[in-house]
């Protein structure tokens, strides 16, 4: 049995609890805060939260996993990593979700209920991949990407690093999405995305530069 420990105490981290739970040979253990000592619960979900700075107290062999949405997320795991010796961070396929062989996703990443990722794609470090998700073959994802639920990315894509895509987003095959880019829910993407752009609307247009994802 793999005990986790989830990143946050959010909404998003009280599904994923309810999800991991749902996978044979993981349970979760408990949360984990980083952000007000002062306000954060004792208990959540029955689960105890660890402040960042007690992880020490986490049942020996403990594997760490994101639960919160934003792109921001390197930063709490950044601070696990300074705050806990050689933290192992859980890779998550929920059994309803279709992983297709010799697709790879990388530590840390999350694949969410219904999900299908096509055949010789490559996922990030801590990628996390709502409910619903398609992902189309030989794609190519990078690290700290969000999915929202519904989106689907067609084949040979290329999506950049702490990359958000919002709900029901549509990429057409072939394309490229920069770096800490966000695609707006609904948004219909039909041309390569640059780098810290927002990008809405059907078809897609960058309505606003110089953002750092979401």
């Amino acid at each position: 049995m793999k005990n986790i420990a989830i990143l946050g105490t959010r909404s998003l981290s009280i599904e994923l609890c309810s999800i991991i739970d749902e996978v044979d040979g993981h349970h979760v253990t408990g949360f984990v805060e980083n952000w007000d000592k002062d306000q954060m619960p004792s208990v959540l979900e029955g689960r105890p939260v660890y402040w960042i700075d007690d992880l020490e107290s986490l049942p020996r062999g403990t594997q760490f996993i994101g639960g919160l949405a934003t792109t921001f997320r390197d930063r709490f795991v950044r601070d696990v990593e300074q705050k806990f010796h050689q933290p192992t961070f859980a890779t998550i396929i929920h059994p309803t979700a279709h992983f297709s062989l010799p697709a790879i996703a990388g530590e840390g990443t999350f694949i969410g209920v219904g999900s299908i990722i096509g055949s010789h794609t490559s996922l990030g470090k801590h990628v996390l991949v709502n409910r619903g998700v398609l992902i189309g073959h030989h794609t190519t994802i990078g690290d700290y990407v969000t999915i929202n639920p519904g989106a689907n990315i067609a084949g040979k894509i290329s999506i950049g690093s702490h990359t958000y895509i919002g709900m029901g987003a549509v990429i057409i095959d072939k394309l490229k999405i920069g770096n800490h880019a966000v695609i707006g829910a609904g948004a219909v993407v039909t041309k390569d995305v640059p780098d810290n752009v927002l990008v809405v609307g059907v078809p897609g247009r960058i309505v606003k530069e110089n953002i750092e994802g979401k």
